[in-house]
């Protein structure tokens, strides 16, 4: 049996199965061991944990969380030509990967990993990267079943995530994910280390699931902000409207000004915001 070390070069097996990378799939294969192991490695301790990988493709990244020490990597892949190239690699590890064929967006991933402590790791393809953040951000119950979130996306997204309260990047995405989490930019990574090269650069982004986050419904939360970013150049006594109610009384009672822009809202005032909407509904 070949152990994980042994393994040939990933230019070799995606030469050998003919795993030219499709941007209909977003994808975009990551080849370099000393990198993939480093972005493994930032995930935190591996040893003890099951880690979940979106879109492993070949199975660069999928390889370096065997060799840093996952108990088991359940590895999710979309594309029936990657399969072969990863039951070579599961061949390898003597039964700590697990290979799933089908779409990430309809995977049931707390019951795969039966309450045993996850991490989840992912270079995830980017086309569906964003629908995938938010549904981990909005999982139910918190603290969610993962301990952690060790994610790439292009560049301009990392920095959406992150953005805080003032500028042009901060959004939807940024009060959604600092909300539940603390999200940080660990480092980045040029188009060059890809195959095929993408147009942008990479980042890789840390979600640290928060214990106990500001009291909130996640469905009124959604509803706030996509109002008040909805139209992000009017004020909030103009945007918040959509919400189908007046907005001057919610906005009185946090002490927000009607002339405010939800750029300079902070993410606590949104959570205010969501929980007098749901109050004033009953």
């Amino acid at each position: 049996m070949i152990a994980l070390d042994d393994l040939p070069p990933l230019r070799e097996v995606i030469a050998r199965h003919g795993l030219a990378a499709r941007k209909a799939l977003g994808q975009n294969f990551l080849l370099d061991l000393n990198l993939t192991r480093r972005i493994a490695r930032s995930g935190g301790p591996l040893s003890g944990h099951v880690v979940i990988e979106i879109g492993p493709g070949p199975g660069g990244l999928t390889r370096a969380l065997l060799l840093e020490g996952a108990d088991e990597v359940i590895a999710i892949e979309r594309d029936p030509r990657c399969l072969p190239a990863l039951a070579e690699i599961a061949a390898a590890a003597e039964g700590r990967l697990t290979v799933i064929e089908g779409d990430a967006l309809d995977v049931d991933m707390a019951a795969l990993i039966a309450s045993r402590p996850a991490r989840i790791i992912a270079n995830l393809p980017y086309n569906v990267a964003t629908p995938l953040l938010v549904g981990w951000l909005q999982t139910d119950p918190w603290p969610p079943w993962y301990r952690s979130m060790t994610l790439m996306f292009q560049r301009e997204v990392a920095e959406r995530i992150v953005a805080p309260p003032g500028g042009k990047a901060y959004g939807r995405l940024a009060v959604l994910a600092q909300w539940r989490t603390e999200p940080r930019i660990l480092f980045d990574i040029a188009p060059r280390a890809f195959t095929p090269p993408p147009k942008v650069t990479s980042s890789v982004v840390q979600f640290e699931p928060r214990h106990n986050p500001l009291p909130c419904d996640k469905r009124a939360l959604e509803r706030v902000v996509a109002a008040a970013f909805g139209q992000r150049r009017k004020m909030l006594r103009s945007s918040l409207q959509a919400l189908g109610t007046d907005p001057a009384p919610l906005l009185e009672e946090i002490g927000i000004a009607p002339t405010e822009r939800a750029e300079r809202v902070s993410v606590a005032q949104f959570c205010a915001l969501a929980q007098a909407l749901e109050r004033m509904r009953g």
